[in-house]
């Protein structure tokens, strides 16, 4: 054990030099790409990695040392924040472990250790980096789902505008797929802005719709219900026949809705 201890105390010692000799190292292999500023950076996590794993050789057991799984989870963080993919990160390991593992075993020698010995920094080793890859991992998936919801969001607001185009009347345009999402978000929070619209008369203009889903059809029938309930007269307009068809098939009644081949037959209609 005291050899290990004297592993221990090198590696933390020594963890910033130790670091800037496996990241040149590994840079050499020709199966790692890197740019300069992502070696320095490395150079960085891994001067904290050595002093993490020399302090976790202090202990017999495989315990984590505190602030491993932290500083893990802010790397994937970091990563995940740059637009980075996994993929990246998991190809670099390999060629990391093997270094790391050549490093060890050649520190190990030095310092007398025993093959017994060897095995144990090396597992200790190995045990830490993949604890150290399960927490970036997590983190760097929650982060880019996070990120992921929030474009989608933006991108809901964006494809569900209510454009006013005459005194009281405004036109919903619904373009591309309705799935349940953007129909549950046009009737949380598109029916408040037409409602702060004043408007009289909403023309919901079906002609830019590739597919629609059964729940979504539901979902567009109460807001029509809502909108009707608080005074607004709502049409519908460019429901192509084979969508009309879908919608009957799936059992929603639209016979009660006044719907028009255009937005300028419907609003004819309602000047008529």
């Amino acid at each position: 054990m005291k050899g290990i201890i004297g592993v221990a105390k090198y590696l933390d010692e020594n963890a910033e030099m130790l670091a800037n000799e496996i990241v040149q190292e590994i840079s050499q292999n020709p199966n790692f790409e890197a740019l300069q500023e992502e070696l320095e950076q490395a150079i960085i996590v891994y001067t904290e990695f050595i002093r993490f794993l020399g302090k976790s050789l202090f202990s017999s057991e495989n315990n984590v040392p505190e602030g491993l799984v932290e500083w893990s989870k802010t790397n994937g963080e970091h990563t995940a924040s740059q637009g980075e993919r996994i993929s990246i990160i998991i190809t670099r390991y390999p060629p990391t472990r093997l270094v790391f593992i050549d490093c060890l075993t050649k520190i190990s020698i030095e310092h007398g250790l025993s093959s017994e010995e060897v095995v144990f920094i090396n597992k200790r080793f190995n045990y830490l980096l993949d604890i150290s890859i399960k927490e970036t991992v997590i983190v760097f998936e929650q982060v880019k789902d996070e990120i992921i919801k929030k474009a989608q969001q933006e991108v809901l607001k964006l494809s569900v505008p209510a454009v006013p185009i005459q005194d009281g009347i405004a036109v919903l345009p619904l373009i591309g797929s309705i799935d349940s999402e953007r129909a549950e978000y046009i009737l949380e929070n598109v029916i408040s802005k037409i409602l702060e619209m004043k408007i009289e008369y909403l023309i919901v203009d079906f002609s830019g719709i590739l597919t629609i889903d059964a729940i979504a059809e539901r979902y567009l029938f109460d807001i029509y219900s809502v909108l009707r309930l608080q005074g607004i007269e709502v049409v519908m307009s460019g429901i192509r026949p084979e969508l009309a068809q879908t919608v009957v098939r799936n059992g929603i009644d639209f016979s009660s809705i006044k719907t028009y081949a255009t937005v300028r037959q419907a609003i004819a209609a309602q000047k008529s």
